[in-house]
C-alpha cells in the first residue's frame, strides 16, 4: 500500500479474541512494570525483545506499536525506539563498535553525531575518517580490515547535501561494512534508505515523525531482525528507552506525516526560489534547487526536496544574527520538523562542537542561517523573511562599517 495509507493505519495489537472490538487509536500504557501469575512466564519474558512485557525499559505496548509502525514505513524488519534521536544514534554506535574499530562517516554531519564520533575516537580508540559522501572510490580507498561502519545522512544538516546512497551503500555491503543512515530530515515519505541498501536507519522522531514540537524521541530501524537482536541488549542496558507517552504522541502525529511533508516541501520550494534571487543572499542550500551540488542525486533518491532551507547572507555573521532576531512569524528556536517555521544559526548552536576548520569542511559559513520551513501560508512566510532580510542587510553593513572605522 501507499505510504499515505500505511501512515494512517498504524500498528495496533489486538485487545481480545476473535470478534472482540478494538480501539481505533493505540492505547497509552503508562506503566513501568507488568505483573505475572507464573514465575516461569516472567523468566521466559526476560529472554528477548519480543516476548511478554516485563519492564518498560525492555518493552512497552505503546512503544512497541511505534516501533512496528516506523519499521513498516521504512520498509525494515524491526525497530527499537529511544528517548531521543541522539539516544538512537549513540545506542546503535555503542552497540556496534568496540575499541580499535574503524568508522567512515560523511563529512557534513549533524553536530551531535560528530561529537559522539569524536568522543569515541578520543576515549575508546575508534578510528574515524570523514568523506565527502559523493565519491564511492574515496570510500573504497579508506576501507580496511577493522572498518566496521559507514554513517551517512539522507539530507545533511544544514547544507542539504544528499550523498550517493546507491553507490555508497552497495560498496559498504560488498565489503561487509554495516551502514547506518540518519533519515530524520527526509522522513520515510521522501526516502527509505533500506530500499537503497542501508542496514540501519535512525530517526530523531522529535522532528518530522511526531511533527508538532512536543515530543523528544528517536527510533532505529533495522533491515534484518538479526542485527536488531544484536543491538537490543546493549541499548536496554544503556537505558535510553522511549517513554510511552512520547511514543503515543509520535503515533498520534504519524498519520498526517505525508500531508505535512507535502506542505513543508512546497513551502520550502517557493522560499528557496525567492531567496536565491534576493540581493542580500549569496547562496541557498536546498537539494531540489537547480544548481545545488546534490541536485542530480537528490532528484533521483528523494521524493521531494525536504522542509529545511539554509542560506548564506552577504553580511556574514552580523547579518545572520540580525536576521534571526528580526523575523516575527518564524521563530528563533532549535530543532526542526514542526508545523511552525523556525530559524537558527548553526555555527553557534547545532554545530557549535565543530571548530572553524570543521565548519568550513562541512560547508557551514559564519553567515549561514538554517530555516526549518513550517506549513504556514507561504506568502506570509515570505513577507516576514523579506522584511527581516532587508533589516539584517542594513544591520550587517552598519556593523562591518563600524569595525572598519
Amino acid at each position: 500500500m501507499d505510504i499515505r495509507t500505511r501512515a494512517v493505519h498504524v500498528s495496533n495489537e489486538p485487545s481480545g479474541g476473535a470478534g472482540a472490538s478494538r480501539p481505533l487509536s493505540v492505547p497509552l500504557v503508562q506503566s513501568s512494570a507488568f505483573a505475572f501469575d507464573s514465575a516461569d512466564a516472567l523468566a521466559e519474558a526476560m529472554s528477548g525483545p519480543d516476548g511478554q512485557y516485563v519492564y518498560s525499559r525492555r518493552g512497552n505496548p505503546t512503544v512497541r506499536a511505534l516501533e512496528r509502525t516506523v519499521a513498516d514505513l521504512e520498509g525494515g524488519a524491526a525497530a527499537i525506539a529511544f528517548a531521543s534521536g541522539m539516544g538512537a544514534i549513540s545506542g546503535v554506535l555503542l552497540a556496534l563498535l568496540k575499541p580499535g574499530d574503524h568508522v567512515i562517516a560523511q563529512r557534513c554531519l549533524y553536530g551531535g553525531t560528530y561529537a559522539v564520533l569524536s568522543d569515541l575516537a578520543a576515549r575508546y580508540g575508534v578510528d574515524v575518517d570523514l568523506v565527502a559522501g559523493d565519491d564511492v572510490e574515496e570510500f573504497a580507498g579508506l576501507v580496511r580490515p577493522r572498518t566496521r561502519l559507514l554513517f551517512l545522512e539522507t539530507i545533511a544538516n544544514p547544507t542539504g547535501q544528499v550523498p550517493d546512497l546507491d553507490g555508497l551503500l552497495a560498496a559498504a555491503r560488498g565489503r561487509g561494512v554495516v551502514s547506518v543512515v540518519d533519515n530524520s530530515l527526509a522522513s520515510p515519505v521522501l526516502c527509505r534508505p533500506i530500499e537503497h541498501g542501508a542496514d540501519v536507519v535512525v530517526h530523531s522522531s522529535t522532528k518530522y515523525l511526531a511533527g508538532h514540537s512536543d515530543v523528544l524521541g528517536g527510533v532505529a530501524v533495522f533491515a534484518e531482525d538479526g542485527l536488531r537482536r544484536e543491538v537490543w541488549p546493549r541499548t536496554v542496558e544503556l537505558g535510553a528507552a522511549a517513554d510511552p507517552f512520547a511514543a503515543w504522541l509520535t503515533l498520534r502525529g504519524l498519520p498526517t506525516l505525508p500531508l505535512r511533508m507535502r506542505q513543508h516541501c512546497a513551502n520550502a520550494e517557493l522560499l528557496a526560489g525567492r531567496l536565491s534571487g534576493h540581493p542580500a543572499v549569496t547562496a541557498v542550500h536546498w537539494p531540489w534547487l537547480a544548481g545545488h551540488p546534490s541536485y542530480p542525486v537528490a532528484r533521483k533518491v528523494l521524493a521531494g526536496g525536504g522542509g529545511m532551507v539554509s542560506f548564506e547572507l552577504a553580511g556574514g555573521r552580523a547579518a545572520g544574527r540580525a536576521f534571526i532576531e528580526r523575523v516575527r512569524l518564524a521563530q528563533l528556536a532549535l530543532s526542526l520538523g514542526g508545523v511552525e517555521t523556525l530559524v537558527t544559526h548553526p555555527a553557534s548552536t547545532s554545530h557549535r562542537e565543530l571548530d572553524a576548520a570543521a565548519l568550513a569542511a562541512a560547508g557551514i559559513g559564519a553567515g549561514t542561517v538554517r530555516m526549518s520551513v513550517g506549513i504556514e501560508h507561504a506568502d506570509d512566510l515570505w513577507a516576514d523573511i523579506d522584511r527581516a532580510l532587508c533589516d539584517a542587510n542594513v544591520a550587517g553593513q552598519s556593523e562591518r562599517w563600524a569595525i572598519e572605522a
